[in-house]
């Protein structure tokens, strides 16, 4: 893989690097009088509408703004964040509400302000020049560039002397030598466009279990066998890492990743980044603890924990994991939700100018609600409330043990110390909901809401609850609805009841995943269907024939400076690795061999990356697939009148290598033909589509996964 290495020095400033937490909304009230109107005010996004009345002559990405670069010649400021974004907001407040250093940025640059959770596309390309030019990235995201969008200089947060003196500097180097800055945006540039290159693997690869085993050894030593989730400070969940090592561990019955998965399961979910009162987690924890959130509330990471919590509950049976399933789905019902069962973004941090005032309580405040001398005494214990604090002089409810174990230090029975908690925790609960709300960011995402769609279906496989299985079939006719056209193109994003930007790859990977997913939940063909078709148009609109993988952007969007592929998974799964799993799940049900080996290729081309890096967490979804290729899947058909009732029979057991079709009869899919036996619900254990006799009950079932 070749990469630009650059070292460009322009000019002689320091960048200020700041990582993003959320704040309060900003949202502009429409019917107020405002002294500044820019050209955001148009716009459907939170986070643009945020910046609608700065006195900053704000543009949205498109052709208006580029085009007014190019006539007037113009430099280009691009500013990137997102509604949630906390750094982003005190940029705002300390600079871009600031008339000089407005009308600065008005006269001498077209200003461009991008919603990177719309645009993760743009986001990708500038952020990516960060990283070359500083070796860091972050929110806000600040480039700056030739009326072309080749940048030069890009940084994240500077407070407003910095900003100016940046802004003078480059206005000056534009004036006395323009052709250092071009020279520097080429350079750059290049960079962009060679840092995602990925050679197309010709050599064979052995899938053995050897190198898997040495691939995921490497795995677990970055893992904090103390306090859970990766060695170090912040943390952040990484959902797909634990759902990769719970697959490992049940297929080898590896001790150390089970270990792994349920120490950082039960750290998080007794630790501060989980709310304690409502249900739902925090983006990440600043502490190495789980003890201090950046108090957003992100729908992507709830969906992925509900399913990981969800599989994990199969393995481990802990109630506590019950509890967090319910709770956060109960979470995104009640802040999430739209009336027609779309999934918003996200929660803001802060609340009356406070980061994560609306979540935690003074000492007094808890004495003042629980009235009842027992049930406070158990309270502040259980969740670590003091007079000085745990937190700024205030309390992060948390858990600093399990109930069990509070419950015998306590000297007090279980289900007693529960039910009192219970009694305290809606007495704060309902206190607090009398407070003023951290702001939320209601655009709704084709991809996020495949997450929380993917995640209420393993919430029903595990439980049993149908008022998720409801509720996921609720958000699917959604989806359908208002995201995917007739030919199976899709929207983005949708708000107020219209869509303004085409899909990207992650849109189409994750709801097509989502949809598979409810087909083996529901053995309903038309989710199945869906799936396929979205796979299908992916294929025609994204597929890069030169390099075997998928680009994030569609060939019938606009080009960018560069076009960029997703090939690391992260807090979400990659795109690409998505669509390797997509081909490979829904072309092993149909029989597709082009598909097979379309994503066969596809890890052929990761392979050298993963098997040789020693962050084998950043490919973790990747991961899966290979587990995959070294353990193929058990295809279990189920078919007869009964087969809804064996099929959640068969799910609540966990599956995690495993490919679930059929129905009450015997449709379209290959495996299924001539397996309707007449008055008999059957079950047939595949490997490879070659199937052992048929057996008649779960338990059956799953004793031949296990011989």
């Amino acid at each position: 893989m070749n990469k630009t290495l650059l070292s460009i020095s322009l000019l002689p400033f320091l960048f200020f690097l700041k990582e993003c937490s959320p704040s309060e909304s900003t949202l502009p009230l429409q019917d107020a009088h405002h002294e500044y109107t820019n050209a955001l005010v148009n716009e459907s996004s939170p986070y643009l509408l945020q910046h609608a009345h700065n006195p900053v002559d704000w543009y949205p990405w498109g052709p208006e703004a580029l085009k007014k670069a190019e006539d007037e010649n113009k430099l280009i400021i691009i500013s990137i964040g997102y509604a949630a974004c906390h750094w982003c907001h005190v940029m705002e407040h300390e600079s871009f509400e600031n008339k000089a250093v407005a009308d600065y940025m008005n006269e001498h640059f077209v200003c461009i302000k991008v919603d990177r959770e719309e645009r993760p596309d743009i986001d990708d390309v500038y952020m990516t020049a960060c990283n070359l030019i500083t070796g860091r990235g972050g929110w806000p995201l600040n480039a700056i560039t030739l009326p072309d969008g080749k940048p030069f200089f890009a940084g994240t947060y500077f407070p407003t002397d910095d900003w100016t003196k940046i802004l003078e500097q480059i206005v000056d180097l534009k004036a006395t030598d323009y052709g250092k800055i071009v020279d520097s945006a080429n350079k750059i540039s290049q960079g962009i466009q060679e840092t995602d290159l990925i050679e197309v693997n010709t050599d064979e690869v052995d899938w053995s279990e050897a190198s898997l085993t040495k691939i995921n050894n490497k795995f677990l030593t970055r893992i904090d066998f103390r306090e859970g989730g990766r060695l170090g400070e912040p943390k952040f969940p990484m959902p797909n890492n634990y759902e990769y090592l719970l697959k490992y561990a049940n297929q080898y019955n590896d001790a150390k990743a089970l270990q792994a998965v349920e120490l950082t399961l039960d750290k998080m979910a007794r630790g501060g980044i989980y709310d304690q009162l409502g249900g739902g987690f925090a983006r990440y924890s600043v502490d190495g603890i789980w003890l201090v959130p950046h108090f957003e509330k992100m729908l992507y990471d709830n969906g992925q924990l509900i399913s990981l919590y969800s599989q994990a509950y199969k393995v481990m049976k802990k109630p506590l994991y019950l509890e967090v399933i319910d709770e956060s789905i109960q979470f995104v019902k009640r802040e999430l939700m739209s009336e027609d069962f779309g999934f918003y973004s996200s929660l803001d941090a802060d609340s009356e100018g406070e980061e994560g005032k609306f979540y935690v309580f003074s000492e007094s405040e808890v004495d003042s609600l629980i009235t009842d001398a027992l049930d406070l005494k158990y309270f502040k214990k259980v969740y670590d409330v003091s007079k000085g604090g745990n937190w700024e002089h205030t309390n992060i409810l948390n858990k600093k043990k399990s109930v069990s174990d509070m419950a015998n230090a306590l000297s007090i029975d279980e289900k007693a110390l529960t039910t009192s908690l219970s009694r305290s925790r809606k007495a704060l609960f309902d206190y607090r909901a009398t407070r003023i709300r951290p702001g939320l960011d209601d655009k709704i995402l084709a991809s996020w809401n495949g997450l929380m769609l993917k995640g209420l279906v393993d919430a029903y496989d595990a439980t049993g609850n149908d008022d998720y299985l409801a509720l996921a079939l609720k958000n699917a006719k959604f989806i359908k609805q208002n995201f995917i056209k007739s030919d199976y193109r899709m929207d983005r994003n949708f708000k107020n009841g219209k869509s303004t930007i085409n899909a990207f790859l992650d849109d189409y990977a994750l709801v097509a995943y989502a949809y598979h997913s409810l087909y083996e939940a529901t053995l309903d063909p038309a989710w199945l269907e869906i799936s396929k078709n979205l796979v299908d148009y992916t294929l025609k609109h994204f597929n890069n024939s030169e390099t075997k993988m998928f680009n994030y952007t569609s060939d019938l969007d606009p080009p960018l400076i560069a076009r960029k592929t997703e090939n690391n998974d992260n807090v979400i799964p990659g795109s690409n690795s998505m669509m390797a799993r997509n081909l490979y799940r829904i072309g092993s049900l149909y029989y597709n061999q082009d598909w097979l080996q379309k994503g066969t290729q596809m890890l052929k081309n990761m392979y050298t990356e993963i098997s040789e890096s020693n962050a084998p967490d950043f490919y973790s979804n990747w991961l899966q697939l290979y587990f995959d290729k070294v353990n193929p899947p058990y295809e279990v058909a189920i078919i007869g009148e009964n087969a809804a009732t064996l099929r959640s029979q068969l799910s609540k057991s966990y599956l995690g290598n495993t490919l679930l079709l059929g129905g009450k009869i015997e449709g379209d899919l290959p495996l299924l033909k001539n397996k309707l036996q007449e008055g008999e619900t059957t079950i047939y254990v595949c490997q490879n589509k070659v199937c052992k006799l048929p057996v008649y009950s779960a338990v059956e079932a799953l004793q031949l996964m296990q011989d």
